[in-house]
């Protein structure tokens, strides 16, 4: 006997995608995306584009449009298990719009994708909301995004989100390379945790290996280790194009996948060398929980972890103390961890040296 189908036929939902659910999703979300305007910004959330009005570039003499596109990784299952989901968007903001402003651009705007198994609309709402107010931190418009459901290949409470952003730099400003100097001051910005790499590692060592629960107490932590790990990414865009205007800033480095050392030789041209010196700044308890934990070896931890240092500025070294003062006005804790040299016998364009401060 061959398959038929029922007397009421096939039909989208009963494949496991329900069209209204969606369309609550939109409902709830314009809310948090109309917080996120610019003046540029044209049209609502609902098209089928988002439109940006590019006339506003006439003030720039040469405009260089930056681009970037990223996502969050493993951390989004940290979310799933505990059922927070206002906080991821803050994540995928950041590891888009603080990679723009690498180069010294300002953000303009950005949209996102957000791939469920199936469609809450709470949930989905609460995962723009998270975004909106990234975008806002970040200076950026939301200017649209999708919600695709994927019933088959997510389970129900599976999701992942990405992103995709664009921002602007006038040619002549843009920050890279050709602008650093021996005996530039190397200067680090605090992470605000673990932000959004490494949590494959991180997720094996602590919560397979290791045992522990999401909702376990750490006394180190003050709070439990499902909150440590859901903390926001921290969003740097704004304060650097603030340092940018105070500072004569010659790059930056965002220290995401790869670690620190290598995310630096990234921005490091080849006759040159950066120096990072480790016993600057002492680690969060998070670093030392997964070190110890799984038995990481340190150079393993630092090319998969930020270790603390979630953005890099490279100034001259006349204006660190003036680069310390801007950032501190802006409430980030930044301080010299270490200068530009010449290449000489290194063979990378970046190292790290002597050992972690203590309490």
């Amino acid at each position: 006997m061959s398959a038929t189908n029922s007397a009421s036929g096939a039909s989208y939902a009963a494949a496991g995608v329900d069209i209204e659910a969606g369309d609550r999703a939109v409902e709830l979300m314009k809310e948090w995306v109309k917080k996120t305007q610019r003046p540029e910004v044209l049209g609502g959330l609902g098209g089928f584009a988002g439109l940006f009005d590019a006339s506003a570039l006439k003030r720039f003499e040469r405009p260089l449009l930056a681009s970037a596109t990223d996502g969050v990784g493993t951390k989004v299952d940290i979310a799933r298990q505990l059922g927070v989901y206002d906080t991821i968007g803050h994540d995928l903001v950041a590891m888009v719009m603080d990679d723009i402003v690498v180069c010294g651009a300002e953000p303009l705007f950005m949209t996102d994708y957000i791939c469920v198994g199936k469609v809450h609309p709470e949930r989905v709402a609460a995962i723009v909301k998270g975004i909106a107010e990234g975008c806002v931190l970040a200076g950026c418009a939301l200017v649209g995004g999708e919600t695709a459901e994927h019933p088959g290949l997510l389970g129900p409470d599976d999701f992942d989100v990405a992103g995709a952003g664009t921002g602007v730099v006038e040619a002549d400003r843009l920050l890279g390379a050709d602008r650093i100097r021996t005996g530039d001051a190397v200067i680090a910005m605090a992470a605000s945790g673990l932000h959004s790499n490494g949590y494959s590692l991180v997720r094996h060592v602590l919560l397979n290996q290791g045992g522990l629960a999401l909702d376990a107490h750490i006394e180190e932590f003050g709070h439990t280790l499902g909150e440590e790990l859901l903390v926001p990414t921290k969003i740097y865009s704004l304060d650097c194009l603030a340092l940018m205007r105070t500072t004569d800033v010659h790059a930056y480095s965002h220290v995401t996948g790869g670690g620190l050392a290598a995310n630096l030789a990234r921005v490091i041209p080849d006759t040159l060398h950066a120096i990072v010196d480790r016993s600057t700044w002492t680690l969060a308890p998070v670093f030392d929980l997964v070190g110890k934990t799984g038995a990481v070896e340190r150079l393993e931890l630092e090319k998969t972890l930020n270790m603390g240092v979630g953005m890099i500025a490279i100034v001259p070294e006349d204006s660190a103390d003036a680069a310390l003062t801007t950032l501190a006005d802006r409430g980030v804790d930044a301080w010299v961890a270490g200068e530009i040299t010449d290449r000489g016998d290194y063979t990378t364009g970046a190292e790290l040296i002597g050992d972690y401060a203590t309490n």
